[in-house]
Parts: C-alpha cells; structure tokens; sequence
C-alpha cells in the first residue's frame, strides 16, 4: 500500500484525484463530485481506499470505469510528467520567470516576457471558456528546438494553434507575411504562426488551422487577408468556437487525448 500516492488534479474547478504507482502509472481515480471510486484493478480496491482514507468525506460507490472510451483509457496511461492538460496558459514563460524573475520590481513592467505572458494569460482564459461546448484547449505545447504552440484548441469545428500577441494599445498593421507593432521594424511572424500550425497538423496527422490574436490593440490594419490565417483580436477569440460539424464528439476525445500526451510532439 505504502507504494501507492495520491495526485490531485484541477480542470475547470473540477477536482479528480488519482491513485498512482510509484512509476507514475494509474490504479484508480476519484471523483469527489460523483462521489465514486473508479478501480482499474480489483486487487487494489483496499490499497487504495486506505489511500484515499484521509480524502473521503463521506459513502462512496467503488467499482470498474463505466465502460471507458479508447481516449480515456490513452490519458490514463500516461505519467504526470507527460501530460500536457495541467498546462496553464503562459506555462512555459511561468517556468522562467519563477527560475529568472529578471529586473528589479520597478523595472519589470518593461520586461517583454511578462507582456507576452499576460498576453498568452488573457488569450487562454478566452479559450478555456469554450470548454463547457464541447472544445478542449491545450496551453503551452512545446515543440522541439525550443518553440511552442500557444494554445491548441480542439473541438467540433476542427482544431487551432492559437499565437497570442501583445499589442495594448498599440497599431497594428499587417502586410503578410509581416506583423508591425507601432513604430517597430516589422517581422515575418505570420510565417511562424503557419509553421507552429503545419507541426501540429503533421504531430496530429490532421488539419490544424492557424490563427493569430492580437491582443488589446488600439488599431488593426491588414492590407490584404493573410494567407491561412485568420486574424482576430481577442474579443474576437469566441467566434472560433461558432463553426461545427467537421468532428464528432469521440474525434475530439481522440485528437485531444493524442494531443495531450508529450511524446506526440518530439518528432515535429
């Protein structure tokens, strides 16, 4: 029993706590809300109600998963370490700012890292609202070299790398492949919106759209629709979810679960 742990987990205000090996592999979960103990192994039941002793307030039913889907059984097996739906928006640039929080206090409003995170922050509360219609949202997903996917959203009307792009009050003009803030030097930063997008699509070995989010500008001016690319500001952002009928509900599972899991991304 004492190999066994508890791994609470948080999506949406929603607890579930796992019951862990110590290799990281699930023997069950608990579901605070259905009040139910789902085992995957019926030898366990006792290790792991001693386990989940102190997190029990009250009865609860103990028995098999009813009947889990193909997605399910894939995010069970993966290892905490090696899922990406804890991510939270911004995850990567959290990580390194707690390891370098950069300049002193005064000076940190200009640090450009901390503007991006509020950016990517603002975009992926956006995001997450969309999760009680059926879309699923992945923050932070790394690619190799050192790159990443903003924000991955999943759901009936097909899936997006999302880049989110600080621009408070600021104009915005865009000229594709060119993105300028202001009075800065222009940058090609549509190219990289539709590279993220094309290692998502060969990483899920399906289409993914790819979009940019301006966010807080004060202006927008695109002298010529972008090509691929949608364009929106982050007000904008809930009209990705207004489109359906391109995947099923159990594609959706399906794609989100492939997605989730870290090992689909090494090779993109």
């Amino acid at each position: 029993m004492k190999g066994l742990r508890v791994v609470p987990t948080w999506r949406h205000g929603q607890e579930r706590l796992y019951v862990c090996l110590p290799d990281g592999g699930n023997v069950a979960w608990y579901d605070r809300e259905t009040a139910r103990v789902n085992l995957l192994s019926d030898d366990r039941e006792d290790e792991v109600l001693q386990a989940l002793g102190p997190f029990l307030t009250g009865p609860v039913t103990v028995g098999p998963p009813p009947v889990p889907t193909p997605a399910e059984l894939a995010r069970l097996s993966l290892h905490p370490d090696d899922d990406l739906a804890p991510n939270r928006p911004g995850e990567a640039l959290l990580v390194a700012l707690e390891r370098d929080p950069g300049p002193a206090h005064r000076l940190r409003r200009a640090d450009p890292r901390r503007r991006a995170l509020a950016a990517e922050q603002a975009a992926g509360a956006a995001l997450d609202r969309l999760d009680g219609a059926g879309w699923h949202t992945l923050h932070s997903v790394p690619l190799p070299g050192g790159d990443r996917v903003h924000h991955l959203l999943i759901g009936p009307g097909g899936l997006y790398a999302v880049h989110a792009l600080p621009a408070r009050r600021q104009r915005v003009q865009i000229t594709d492949p060119l993105v300028a803030l202001g009075r800065r030097e222009p940058l090609p930063l549509l190219r990289r919106v539709r590279a993220d997008a094309d290692r998502a699509s060969y990483a899920l070995t399906a289409e993914v759209h790819p979009v940019l989010v301006l966010v807080g500008p004060a202006h927008v001016v695109v002298t010529a629709p972008p090509r691929s690319v949608r364009v929106l500001t982050d007000q904008e952002l809930p009209g990705l979810a207004r489109p359906g009928g391109v995947l099923k509900p159990a594609d959706v599972e399906a794609l989100h679960a492939m997605a989730r899991d870290r090992a689909t991304w090494t090779r993109v």
